[in-house]
Order: C-alpha cells, then sequence, then structure tokens
C-alpha cells in the first residue's frame, strides 16, 4: 500500500457508541426524547420537576428508574407523559416496557390497549414543546406543530391569557 494510502487509514477504531432510539414511530418525538437525554443529565432537579409537577409522577419513582434501574430520561419521560395524557399510570408503562426488553416504544404501545390514537399522540407532542418552554429550551416545531401552537411568542401570549 503506498504511504499517502497509508496515513490515511485509521490507526484504531473507537468503539461504537450505541446512539439512543426511543421507536415511537414519530421522527420528531424521536429527536425530542433524544434531547431530553441531553437536557436531563445536565439539568436533573429541572427534568424531575417537571414529571412530577406536569405529569404527575411521583420523584422518588423517577429518580429510581434513572439511577436504580438505568432508564434513559427520554424513556422516563416518555412513559409519564404517555400515561399521562392516556390517563393511566406511569407504572403500567414502565412494566409493560420492561416486559419487552429491547423494544421500541411504538411495539410496548402497540401491545396495550386500547391502542394509541392521534389525540393522545397530539398531546404528547403539545406537552414535549410545553416543556421546552419550561425550561426555556430551544425546539425546532414541525410544520403541523407550528400551525397548531404558533411560535414561542405566541404561545407565551396564549398561556398569559388562560391565566
Amino acid at each position: 500500500m503506498p504511504l499517502a494510502a497509508q496515513a490515511q487509514q485509521p490507526t484504531s477504531a473507537a468503539p461504537a457508541i450505541p446512539e439512543y432510539a426511543a421507536g415511537t414511530g414519530d421522527a420528531w418525538v424521536d429527536r425530542q426524547l433524544a434531547d431530553i437525554n441531553a437536557y436531563a443529565a445536565r439539568y436533573p432537579e429541572a427534568f424531575i420537576d417537571e414529571l412530577s409537577r406536569y405529569a404527575g409522577a411521583r420523584p422518588a419513582y423517577v429518580e429510581a428508574l434513572l439511577r436504580n434501574h438505568g432508564w434513559k430520561p427520554g424513556d422516563v419521560y416518555f412513559a409519564c407523559f404517555w400515561a399521562h395524557v392516556t390517563n393511566t399510570s406511569c407504572r403500567t408503562l414502565v412494566r409493560a416496557r420492561s416486559d419487552m426488553p429491547g423494544a421500541g416504544w411504538k411495539a410496548v404501545l402497540d401491545s396495550l390497549q386500547p391502542p394509541p390514537d392521534n389525540l393522545q399522540w397530539r398531546a404528547l407532542r403539545h406537552a414535549i414543546v410545553a416543556s421546552y418552554d419550561h425550561w426555556d429550551r430551544p425546539i425546532t416545531l414541525d410544520a403541523l406543530l407550528k400551525r397548531q401552537l404558533g411560535d414561542r411568542a405566541q404561545r407565551d401570549a396564549a398561556r398569559k391569557a388562560n391565566r
């Protein structure tokens, strides 16, 4: 092999770090859940407070899932907020996911009765946007969410009007 070609060859390959994949079946939700992992790593108290205040999760339960059971924050967020929008318990979703190790959230939800509907997905997507607003974290909305919720200034104005 010529010397120039040898110089371009990597000397050692770093081990691949598995990328987080929530597997909800909604690419926008999956991206936000991956970003929530990064946010929660930096601001764990704000993350736990969000789940407690707006999804009704017990802080000790959230901490146990994260610290003792190795759950990713995005998965805890999804379980607790999906439970909130479907009027079930976070524990029910955690058990269902635990019973299907390696499965994505879409497969878990498809195994439940009744199956998820569009209104629940809409409520979850709106909850994610609201969380980002609470955290004052930038978020890119897809076209549908832009039509439904508007930009940050419009969302803030709507919240003030509803107080």
